[in-house]
């Protein structure tokens, strides 16, 4: 996840500000009853930064209300090299950990997390989730996406703007300075872009043809001023006026715009990715670990989050609990679903008869064509 949740610096009193108007309920707990005796730990990895600080609020402190079960955080990244070196070593210590799709997908085939039990969700909770999310090994519980975004100055709404990612290779009828994100790392590089603009049809994608897209992306190249390869360098050149018409992650153009920032974020063809809980293999605690993971998936504590830190919940019954002018600026809000591209992680780990995977293979083919 490139993003890596240091979106986190976009001022999150702002954004506090910008939610106040949420149901007061969501932001509140009453616990369903209040535990007489504690009732064991559970040792929970939360990231770091404002991200471990909203999981503390809407998460970690309801549950422990709730449940008796003492939360022992630890506000660190999680990584698949991490995962690695604890089942290696027989040294798992932690109970819960944050995953993207990479790893919950590799985690999974080496068998290397606990299963989720998912019978302990109820059925309302477990039904409004959105299918991807809900994996063998591991369950999702924020998505952000990768999005147009243009600057309305440069494209005023009684002009033209680019609707599709086909516009935005039009340099003729829409010229502008463009960003598109960097292919150095895999997975979020303009592939799917490239091939939608090449007029491969969204239900088509997969699997990718990098030879076609790589052909996309030459036509394209010599337009783009810069392949940004995180998320505040995006949000600085969209800030500084750099670019006129770039792809971003929301959150950012989100924050832009709500700091009053001349921005406007196209939903249609937005790339969609999340991020997940799950529970290591031979973790101290692992029936508190899926009491944890049943709990911060709840609608309710989803719309707690999200008003803490703007990304957007998994389970679609948030949304009946946050205002529409707040549920938009979310990638999973559902009028974006018939236009949205999920990102598929399967693809990307293929493992192919060189012991490469798709992912490794389209990384060593950017490495060797942005030289060029």
């Amino acid at each position: 996840m490139r993003e890596n949740k240091k979106m986190v610096s976009i001022n999150r009193r702002r954004f506090i500000h910008g939610a106040s108007a949420l149901a007061v309920g969501a932001m509140s707990y009453q616990p369903r009853r209040t535990a007489a005796q504690s009732a064991g730990e559970v040792i929970a990895m939360l990231n770091g930064g404002d991200y471990a600080k909203a999981c503390m609020e809407a998460y970690v402190r309801p549950f422990e209300a709730e449940t008796g079960i003492k939360v022992t955080p630890i506000t660190d990244e999680f990584s698949m090299a991490k995962l690695e070196l604890m089942i290696s070593t027989n040294s798992v210590s932690v109970d819960v950990v944050p995953v993207g799709p990479g790893t919950s997908l590799r985690g999974s085939q080496k068998g290397y997390l606990e299963e989720i039990d998912y019978s302990i969700f109820k059925t309302n909770e477990l039904d409004a989730m959105l299918g991807f999310a809900k994996t063998p090994h591991s369950v999702g519980s924020i998505v952000y996406a990768l999005c147009m975004v243009y600057n309305i100055e440069k494209f005023p709404a009684d002009n033209p703007r680019p609707a599709t990612w086909a516009e935005f290779w039009d340099v003729v009828r829409y010229p502008g300075v463009r960003s598109l994100p960097t292919g150095e790392y895999g997975g979020e590089g303009p592939w799917e872009e490239a091939l939608l603009a090449d007029g491969v049809s969204a239900d088509a994608l997969y699997p990718l043809d990098i030879d076609r897209a790589f052909a996309s992306l030459d036509k394209i190249k010599p337009h783009i001023r810069k392949w940004f390869s995180t998320g505040s360098e995006i949000q600085q050149m969209l800030r500084d006026k750099v670019v006129d018409l770039a792809e971003s992650y929301d959150g950012r153009a989100v924050a832009l715009i709500d700091q009053g920032a001349k921005l406007e974020i196209n939903r249609n063809q937005q790339k969609m990715t999340w991020e997940s809980w799950a529970i290591p293999k031979g973790s101290p605690n692992p029936k508190n670990a899926q009491r944890f993971i049943e709990f911060i998936t709840r609608a309710d504590r989803q719309a707690a989050f999200v008003q803490l830190m703007p990304y957007g919940p998994t389970n679609r019954n948030a949304f009946k609990l946050i205002p529409e002018d707040i549920g938009r600026k979310f990638a999973s809000h559902p009028d974006y679903s018939a236009s949205t591209i999920t990102m598929n992680s399967e693809w990307y780990n293929e493992v192919g008869s060189d012991g490469m995977t798709n992912n490794d293979r389209i990384i060593q083919r950017w490495n060797e064509w942005i030289l060029q």
